[in-house]
């Protein structure tokens, strides 16, 4: 039997090294920003076409290469950073692997140009799909510009997986937003598909924060400062009245490098404990300063993942520092126990003497007797709109006895009692309702007599834009209104006006982290969020009226047992069922 195994052949080698390193154009994008910070530029310019698919391109001032290193930097596991395998545990570059260039040329259509600031001519690099056709002398600017086209040309596979063009684009707006807070002191700019999108000045982290968020932020930000014999903490919190229910703007770097870390987030969580609404995140920008032998970033391919020596010593001093942050700045609530145990009066009351109060009693008030200046109390005030009814709506079939837990809706007929599920019934009701609207394209709003306009990052105003055609579907009246803002003039009905910042921000949550489903389509995606956010929630009261309503509608369901995460939504409980349970509990 002749030998099978073979070695594979550079190009198929590569192309397989690319698809742990390139998986989309945002990643292409990171490479070739970070390699442009290791090159020591001060000033960086992204210029990006068609959500990356047709264009990326990267200028920096940086220090260039020469003929040969511009040749010898395309080559698998050509590296200037590391000589040695111990160098990998003193890492302080970004990339140290030397698979960028040559992951990106395996699949892409490359073009590099680069000077050293002390040479008179430049080299020309022009390589398609792992073979280079041009390696010449050539005239350019001092330092590198490398463009990227056709990404995947040769891979249409892979090509077809990509995201839409606004999908592709917010992952590209992430990684110039991680590399552009992570070295405020260079100068950055982002040109997509011929419009300057950021033109960022260098300077200090608060001022590259308020510059890639928007103004607003300047007010919203608490410094975080810790100095240790183990890490130094730095950085900014975001004040727990501006939390977000996006987890959007929570970003952790570790010597210059983006990471995520759950447990460290949680660190910070845990320091706002008690500040912040339910269902509400904090917004963070921090930076850890470590020795490098102390942590281990080359454990994932992207290297967003690192590893800590002493993982709960960190946690700690993270979590100390916030909290500190947060009292020093009289954030969080805090006692003075140095004030004297007396009243506190006002200055202006200094020079007024002191007089008895007055109470002013209405002898002929009764509180059970209704009249026209003492309505009785409506139990319907201030309630949502989703439970409206009509007053000739048949509900005689199943009768409410009340509401169990603040959970539980408890529910009878003439043969059984059934326990339902009041979030799970209420999101199969929403969502079969909301579907049927998509499905015909029916668009039902409820007009606001004052709009609301909503800011966000710019990266979430581009997933805004993609989901805005359905948004008005559902019933959202919204429409951009400058640069990364939109203004909201109507609303689904049923919504409260008011809720509409809560709304939209759970969507944008759902849509990029918790909606369960990641296989499922776009609009199958922003339907279940929107169910989500909207849906009533467990451990919220309800009146006789909205528990009625809730029972009634999710008998008319198609498919009344399951929400659409295959929750159950009701139980039964048959006279059968419950005499076992009187069985199981009584004396043997």
């Amino acid at each position: 039997m002749p030998d099978i195994i073979r070695l594979l052949p550079d190009s198929v080698a590569n192309q397989i090294a690319a698809g742990e390193v390139i998986q989309r154009p945002a990643s292409a994008v990171k490479e070739l920003l970070e390699n442009a910070v290791d090159a020591g530029a001060i000033n960086i310019t992204l210029i990006v076409k068609d959500a990356g698919k047709s264009l990326i391109q990267v200028v920096d001032n940086g220090s260039g290469m020469s003929y040969s290193d511009a040749r010898m930097s395309f080559e698998r596991h050509a590296t200037s950073k590391i000589s040695l395998a111990e160098d990998l545990f003193k890492i302080r570059s970004k990339g140290f692997r030397g698979e960028a260039l040559a992951s990106i040329a395996a699949i892409a259509q490359v073009e590099v140009k680069t000077r050293k600031p002390e040479e008179e001519t430049g080299t020309l690099v022009t390589i398609e799909g792992s073979t280079v056709s041009q390696h010449e002398i050539t005239a350019c600017n001092a330092g590198t510009s490398v463009s990227v086209k056709n990404l995947f040309f040769n891979i249409p596979a892979r090509r077809n997986f990509l995201k839409s063009n606004a999908s592709e684009t917010k992952h590209i707006l992430d990684e110039f937003n991680r590399v552009a807070l992570a070295h405020p002191e260079i100068a950055m700019s982002l040109v997509q598909d011929g419009l300057e999108v950021f033109r960022l000045q260098s300077g200090n982290l608060r001022q590259r924060i308020t510059a890639l968020m928007g103004n607003n932020y300047n007010e919203r930000l608490v410094p975080v400062q810790e100095e240790t014999t183990i890490v130094s903490v730095e950085g900014f919190i975001g004040k727990p009245e501006f939390a977000r229910k996006s987890r959007g703007e929570q970003f952790f770097f570790v010597n210059r490098r983006y990471i995520r870390d759950a447990y460290l987030n949680h660190a910070v969580v845990n320091a706002f404990e008690g500040l912040l609404p339910q269902g509400c995140f904090p917004s963070y920008f921090i930076m850890i300063n470590i020795d490098p032998s102390k942590i281990d970033v080359n454990i994932h391919p992207t290297k967003t993942e690192i590893k800590f020596d002493d993982e709960r010593a960190i946690y700690s001093i993270i979590r100390a520092s916030v909290k500190r942050a947060l009292g020093k700045f009289a954030v969080a609530p805090s006692l003075d126990f140095d004030q004297e145990h007396a009243f506190s009066i006002p200055v202006s009351m200094y020079s007024k003497p002191p007089s008895a109060p007055k109470i002013n009693v209405n002898p002929g008030y009764n509180p059970f007797k209704e009249s026209a200046h003492n309505p009785a109390p409506s139990s319907q005030a201030g309630r949502s709109q989703l439970f409206e009814m009509r007053q000739d709506e048949d509900i005689s079939r199943l009768k409410v006895a009340g509401q169990i837990g603040l959970s539980f809706i408890l529910c009878f007929n003439d043969k059984e009692a059934i326990l339902i599920d009041q979030q799970s019934a209420h999101e199969r009701i929403l969502y079969e309702e909301f579907k049927v609207r998509f499905e015909k394209s029916q668009s039902v709003s409820q007009q606001d007599l004052f709009p609301v306009v909503m800011e966000f990052s710019h990266s979430d105003f581009e997933q805004i834009r993609e989901l805005m055609p359905d948004l008005r579907k559902s019933g959202f009246d919204m429409d951009e209104f400058g640069r990364n803002t939109v203004v909201i003039s109507g609303l689904p009905p049923g919504v409260n006006k008011g809720s509409e910042k809560r709304i939209i921000e759970e969507i944008l949550e759902g849509f990029k982290n918790n909606v369960p489903g990641n296989d499922i389509n776009p609009r199958e995606k922003l339907l279940r969020s929107l169910v989500t956010a909207i849906a009533v929630k467990s451990g919220q009261k309800l009146d006789e009226r909205e528990m009625q309503l809730i029972a009634d509608k999710l008998r008319h369901c198609s498919q009344p047992n399951f929400n659409f995460t295959g929750k159950a939504t009701f139980v039964t409980l048959a006279p059968d069922v419950v005499a076992n349970l009187f069985k199981q509990r009584s004396l043997k």
